[in-house]
């Protein structure tokens, strides 16, 4: 491999993950990697579907309708909010499955078994690890269990980089044809435009001086600077109506430079968010319902729990907002933020299919992890005092 940015990032995460440095692959924002995934597999099976889950954000499902496939939707568990293995049923029009390990939480168990499912089928398993980039779901004999892996670099995800993603495409994929599809797509995406890269590099400036105007003002100013290219929002407009904002690019150098020295930081970057998971998993424990995959020592991306049935988990959350705290919302809507038309997405709001998806979209709530020991202690305080708040007030 050459010498360049993008081959010094690809080294570390194949050190990172046991993987070759040979197998990875960068874009713009991991939207765009799967884009090509997806297109690749349209192009044999146009009219195939994608298991996914609604408890995910809208930009991981538009590349599916983009690429001209279709979303289906899976139960998820409430344990590892990812796809529920003993719910999942396949057939002949899937071609995918997508498995999310959603706020980071990996269930190599339950993780196997969706893929084992999907593969004596020969149904491609795409793994979504934008919220724990570096890291992979893994069989017990230390091998990575997707076919592709996509890791993001982009906004609130683990690291402070704001863009970027990587593709891992496993070598020993068992369709060639369609392993060669992918990588010569991949491969061939060229830099981003210069238009693109000066709005990478405004971001943080942009972002600042839009979130200080008023707001009737930022309103108009926000969209029209997206429409001309010029702002790069984390979703767009017509990203919650089923498209991509740009033309599908790979990585440019600035980018791949500024991502590694942050990669070389991500293990104490991880050790810290563990040590804040572990403090908020002593603290909420007994006054709020937790994922088990929430408890078992792993570095969230930010950390859910579900709001005892009854509270109000909208309004937990504007208390802690009212405080300064940046709790979230995650994924509430499902497609979050939100999307215009259901129907786009293949999603009908009255479809009781998924009771599970439902009551923890309901409940759900989560707060950052990218804080002190302090700063967590003083979080979940306001949190169990919100909870007790919220409870107290329909009494």
């Amino acid at each position: 491999m050459k010498r360049t940015a993008t081959g010094a990032l690809a080294r570390q995460l194949a050190d990172r993950t046991g993987t070759n440095p040979g197998d990875w692959y960068f874009v713009f924002r991991t939207r765009y990697g799967m884009l090509q995934v997806f297109s690749a597999l349209a192009s044999q099976r146009p009219d195939a579907s994608v298991v996914t889950q609604l408890l995910t954000c809208a930009t991981a499902v538009d590349p599916i309708v983009v690429a001209g496939l279709k979303p289906v939707y899976a139960e998820i568990s409430a344990e590892t909010l990812s796809i529920d293995p003993a719910a999942l049923s396949v057939n002949a029009s899937d071609a995918a499955v997508v498995i999310q390990h959603t706020f980071g939480m990996i269930d190599d168990d339950a993780a196997g078994r969706v893929a084992a499912a999907a593969q004596s089928r020969s149904i491609l398993v795409c793994e979504d690890s934008a919220h724990c980039v570096g890291r992979m779901a893994m069989r017990k004999d230390g091998t990575p269990l997707a076919d592709v892996s996509f890791h993001s670099f982009g906004v609130e995800k683990m690291l402070p980089t704001k863009f970027g993603g990587a593709v891992w495409v496993n070598p020993a994929m068992a369709d060639r044809g369609l392993h060669d599809e992918i990588v010569g797509r991949l491969a061939a995406l060229r830099a981003p435009s210069a238009r693109l890269r000066a709005a990478v590099r405004t971001y943080r400036v942009q972002r600042g001086l839009l979130n200080r105007l008023p707001s009737p003002v930022s309103r108009v100013v926000r969209p029209m600077l997206t429409t001309m290219g010029l702002f790069a929002p984390a979703i767009a407009p017509i990203e919650t109506a089923g498209g991509l904002a740009h033309r599908a690019a790979g990585m440019s150098s600035r980018m791949a430079r500024e991502i590694s020295e942050h990669v070389r930081r991500l293990a104490s970057t991880e050790e810290q968010r563990a040590r804040v998971t572990a403090a908020y998993v002593t603290a909420l424990g007994g006054a709020a319902e937790l994922p088990a995959g929430a408890t078992q020592g792993q570095p969230l991306v930010r950390f859910p729990f579900l709001v005892p049935v009854g509270v109000d988990a909208d309004e937990v959350t504007r208390r802690l907002n009212s405080q300064g705290i940046v709790a979230g919302s995650w994924y509430r809507p499902v497609l979050f933020p939100g999307v215009g038309e259901p129907a786009v997405y293949g999603y009908d709001p009255d479809d009781a299919a998924v009771p599970v998806t439902d009551d923890v979209v309901a409940r759900i709530v989560n707060l950052p992890t990218g804080v002190s020991l302090e700063r967590a202690d003083q979080i979940a305080k306001a949190a169990l005092t919100a909870i007790d708040s919220c409870r107290s007030s329909r009494t």
